[in-house]
């Protein structure tokens, strides 16, 4: 993949098959070795995640974000910050593009959202064995919140009256 720059845009619904390979991808690397295959990547978790990403992208309720180079879909990101405002419940980037900014760049546009729904806090749930994704996120400006078996919740205060 070259190095041209980054777009954020709104997903939609044609961008559906990308976005789900990047999440097949994205998961499978940090799942590995902590999960059974079939509870990442089995066909009834990829349909679940199919149809659960197609709601998303369709839903009022949610803000979907591609991350786009040279034409291909390289990460998504999905948050709730329309109505129940707070919670990042999807962010992942391609694997082959890790390190390149994207990540960056997605996340950017998600706190651009949020600020523009004037909301103070975001949230999100993170596995805990994946350190470079909690990693990312602290770099980000995210604190960890609580942490429950496996589940990290990591808490984003959102300057406000910028």
């Amino acid at each position: 993949m070259s190095k041209s720059p980054v777009v954020i845009r709104p997903a939609l619904i044609e961008d559906l098959d990308a976005i789900c390979d990047v999440h097949a991808r994205a998961r499978a690397t940090y799942y590995r070795g902590h999960l059974p295959p079939e509870a990442y990547s089995g066909p009834e978790e990829l349909e679940r995640q199919r149809v659960g990403t197609q709601q998303a992208i369709t839903s009022r309720e949610r803000t979907v974000l591609c991350a786009v180079r040279d034409d291909h879909v390289v990460g998504f990101a999905v948050l709730g910050a329309r109505f129940d405002g707070d919670k990042l419940f999807h962010f992942h980037i391609d694997p082959e593009v890790w390190r390149t900014g994207t990540g960056t760049a997605l996340h950017r546009a998600c706190v651009e959202v949020w600020r523009a729904a004037k909301l103070a806090v975001a949230s999100l749930d993170v596995f805990a064995p994946n350190a470079r994704a909690r990693a990312f996120y602290a770099s980000q400006g995210w604190d960890e919140d609580t942490r429950e078996g496996d589940n990290v919740t990591m808490v984003l205060r959102l300057r406000t009256g910028e």
